[in-house]
């Protein structure tokens, strides 16, 4: 009972914020804390009782630090016993009394103070009768660890099994899941400061995109050549097929940032022409960099209890730039581009910070280019400036002496100047049969993008290279043996 009253009279002991040097709980102390006179430099000043700050020291050890082996492992210690290795085993980490004094740079007999507490409250009679170490014991040793992110792992692995196989157009899991990753992202940085947010358009570094589209045969690439603005630019609705970050009838703009990323992205086979043209982003977009999230950085202190929730999102994002962008092959896209198709659809529709789209690495490069993707509510594209009854025409070949020759070329015909007086006498029984407008086509998404006319080219595909991991097939025989009753 001596010792309990002993450990009851240090609970009610008192610290001050001076003589705490981590800063958050520092500041914790001076605006939550009492007035009252610290027990370890005897001043008077803002104070807390030493079994408050005892809990927030258990809080932080159970979130960021992990108790180390006391004894060699097996290799450890077959190389202790290996003569011809000049080997020592240490312990990792430090005893329990340094490791509160460096995790919240207090003075060494608080440290010890909060110590015994903790020892107290988690002794164990039966590890201490067969000589274990207890949780806080002196003798006990802790290093930091970083929070894993299994939490957020078994989350996105429920999320994707809920969008493929139980709700696949409104669930409430997935959208919580999904505000829970992205809500805050517009004040994630990267370990340089690097905004996992960025801006697009004029001003900014992605001030146009190039967008390509494979033909095999002149009849439809000619229409392309005629009105890039169309025909290259994102598909109307209806014929918009599904794609990694849209689901089929929702048109979004596929785009890269450069021309040989462009091409690749399509695939062409050989024989195809490949049309690629220049968009021009045209007015201010916010897109969310997947390429940043590898290096996402979370600074912090160990006695925020919300630490070690962002440290788990952080390392879960890091991973998921990969996770999104990995190759799926042709069997497995209705299925595996559900859970991307989702996330897309979310930020576009739902997040809390308003996104135009997703710049992301391109897998058919490994890495080296960059794809954008822009949602629905930021695709549009301009119409050229071609005046009332133009005609246009394209020719893709020229013929010479050996034979035809590709010469890709659009020639556009407008209206003379003068145009013929029309009837000005007014007849109100002819206004039914004036023709009305077709509204079916109706858009009232702000212009977002005006494709480069000239700066068109058509590549013909001559041959494909592919580079690849190459791994043997070992072969192995055996006899068999016969089993023994």
């Amino acid at each position: 009972m001596e010792y309990q009253a002993d450990v009851d009279e240090l609970k009610a002991k008192r610290i001050c914020a001076t003589c705490i040097g981590e800063a958050f709980l520092r500041d914790l102390v001076a605006k939550d804390g009492e007035d009252g006179e610290c027990s370890y430099c005897e001043d008077t000043g803002q104070t807390i009782f030493l079994d408050d700050m005892a809990g927030r020291i258990e809080t932080a050890f159970e979130q960021h630090y992990s108790r180390t082996a006391s004894e060699p492992d097996g290799f450890q210690y077959a190389m202790l016993k290996d003569k011809e290795i000049d080997y020592e085993w240490e312990r990792e980490g430090e005893p329990t009394v340094y490791a509160i004094i460096n995790a919240a740079d207090i003075p060494e007999p608080a440290a010890e103070n909060i110590q015994a507490i903790l020892a107290d409250e988690h002794y164990d009679l039966d590890e201490a009768a067969m000589g274990e170490e207890g949780e806080f014991s002196s003798d006990t040793y802790y290093e930091e660890i970083m929070p894993g992110d299994e939490e957020w792992q078994e989350g996105w692995r429920l999320f994707e099994r809920t969008i493929k196989s139980e709700s696949r157009f409104f669930s409430r899991t997935a959208a919580a899941q999904l505000g829970e990753l992205f809500d805050t992202i517009d004040t994630m940085t990267t370990r340089k400061g690097k905004p996992l947010v960025i801006n697009a358009g004029p001003g900014t570094d992605y001030t146009h995109l190039y967008r390509a589209r494979v033909f095999q045969s002149d009849d439809k690439l000619e229409p392309a050549m005629k009105r890039p603005d169309k025909e290259l630019a994102a598909p109307p609705s209806r014929f918009a097929n599904a794609g990694r970050m849209n689901a089929k009838g929702i048109s979004v703009f596929y785009g890269a940032t450069s021309v040989d990323t462009a091409l690749a992205e399509v695939r062409p086979p050989v024989g195809s022409q490949v049309a690629v043209a220049q968009f021009d982003i045209i007015r201010p977009l916010k897109l969310l960099d997947l390429t940043a999230l590898s290096d996402l950085h979370e600074s912090g202190s160990i006695f925020d209890t919300g630490y070690a929730y962002r440290l788990g999102r952080m390392m879960f994002l890091r991973k998921l730039s990969s996770r999104i962008a990995r190759p799926v092959m042709p069997d497995d896209q209705e299925s595996e581009y559900l859970p991307t198709q989702a996330v897309a659809d979310f930020l576009a529709t739902e997040g809390k910070m308003p996104l135009d789209g997703i710049l992301f690495p391109s897998v058919q490069v490994d890495g080296a280019g960059l794809n954008v993707v822009l949602f629905h509510k930021a695709s549009r594209c301009k119409e050229l400036d071609i005046p009332d009854g133009t005609e246009i025409s394209a020719h893709t070949y020229m013929s010479s002496e050996d034979g035809p020759e590709p010469d890709y070329t659009v020639c556009e015909e407008v209206p003379s100047d003068k145009e013929p007086e029309k009837d000005k006498s007014f007849n109100p029984f002819e206004i039914a049969h004036l023709p009305w407008p077709d509204l079916s086509d109706y858009d009232d998404r702000p212009e977002t993008l005006a494709v480069k006319a000239d700066s068109m080219t058509v590549h013909i595909v001559n041959a494909v290279k592919f580079r690849t991991a190459n791994f043997e097939v070992r072969r192995h025989r055996s006899q068999k043996v016969d089993p023994v009753f």
